[in-house]
């Protein structure tokens, strides 16, 4: 089927099978041992130098000397990249000429980057609102069941899939064929079977397919929102619930007014985390449609104009498009983090 040839069309599943098994092995068995012994060789060197120290000045500096790695591994596989990005947002396609900001410009006019921002706000508002509100259900509901670890288990278990994975699954359940012929696809069984209507190209047709690859994320997603929520409906008081229902609030009363307060900043950390997925949403879309069918997204059509185009500033621009949209999420959950710190 097409998801299958997708799958093996993604960037960084591709593999020459012929240069790994002609490799050479010496150089591979070296390298194995090179990156242990260098790691234990800095250890060693470090912790050396680190007591050479007065002791006054060790505790400050052994932290920094464990993270200084970190901290320069991080800065070479994102802060460059992200920095040099940011650079060839302003020149040409060749990369030789600052052309300011005419590649934001010609992006942020471009009919297809349009409708590429339009698919991600429905992404942005109903990926997300649809996350928590299952997730936050499926939390309070399978807390009152008796079964409850195998239900979070079942629920849970799509997010042991990939994204592509998830895809390749669901065209089978939004599969199409003639309506003179029998339907093999889960929904339009369905449709047709039960409740003697007429097939849906649930993918081609502009009414329901981006509301349809939506439904594949939400699905992928509910059940990480629903563990993290259950987990913080978990840490409150069963004593103060108690209570509550002593004094006669009803059910719907303490959701409103105890649960729901007491896991909302749990909530907005779930709901940041969505936001970000959203904004980077690219698997399914790829996928299913590749962008076709006024389906694309800023993700996938950066990917287009820098592997199918091969036009770096344009993708450069849109990179930084999205970049930009994701920062004020980063803060916003900042800022929570630190009030929630500030109020225990």
């Amino acid at each position: 089927m097409e998801g299958i040839t997708a799958l093996i069309r993604l960037p960084g599943l591709q593999v020459d099978w012929q240069t790994l098994l002609t490799v050479n092995l010496p150089i591979l068995v070296a390298v194995i041992i090179a990156v242990p012994a260098a790691l234990v060789g800095y250890t060693l060197g470090a912790e050396f130098l680190v007591k050479r120290l007065p002791k006054r000045s060790q505790p400050s500096v052994r932290p920094w000397v464990w993270v200084g790695p970190a901290i320069l591994i991080v800065g070479l596989i994102l802060v460059y990249p992200m920095v040099g990005t940011i650079i060839r947002s302003f020149f040409d396609r060749g990369g030789s000429k600052f052309v300011g900001l005419d590649n934001f410009v010609r992006m942020l006019t471009d009919n297809g980057v349009l409708i590429a921002l339009r698919n991600n706000v429905y992404w942005l508002v109903l990926y997300t609102g649809l996350v928590l509100v299952f997730g936050l259900l499926l939390a309070v509901l399978s807390d009152r069941v008796r079964y409850e670890k195998p239900v979070k288990s079942l629920i849970f278990m799509p997010m042991a899939i990939s994204f592509v994975a998830m895809a390749i699954i669901w065209q089978f359940v939004y599969y199409y064929k003639d309506p003179s012929e029998p339907q093999t696809g889960t929904l339009n069984a369905i449709l047709v079977n039960i409740f003697h209507g007429q097939p849906i190209t649930w993918i081609q047709d502009t009414r329901f397919n981006n509301f349809a690859l939506i439904l594949i994320g939400v699905w992928g997603a509910t059940g990480f929102a629903m563990v993290i929520l259950s987990a913080a409906l978990k840490g409150i008081p069963g004593e103060l619930l108690e209570a509550a229902r002593v004094d006669g609030a009803t059910e719907l009363t303490i959701f409103r007014r105890i649960i729901l307060p007491l896991m909302m900043p749990t909530i907005v950390v779930v709901g940041t985390t969505m936001v970000i997925f959203a904004l980077k949403a690219f698997d399914v879309v790829y996928v299913m449609t590749a962008g076709n069918y006024n389906t694309d997204i800023l993700a996938r059509r950066m990917y287009s104009e820098l592997y199918n185009a091969g036009n770096n500033a344009n993708a450069s621009a849109l990179a930084v498009i999205l970049l930009l949209a994701v920062v004020p999420v980063l803060i916003f959950n900042l800022r929570q983090f630190r009030a929630v710190e500030a109020r225990r």
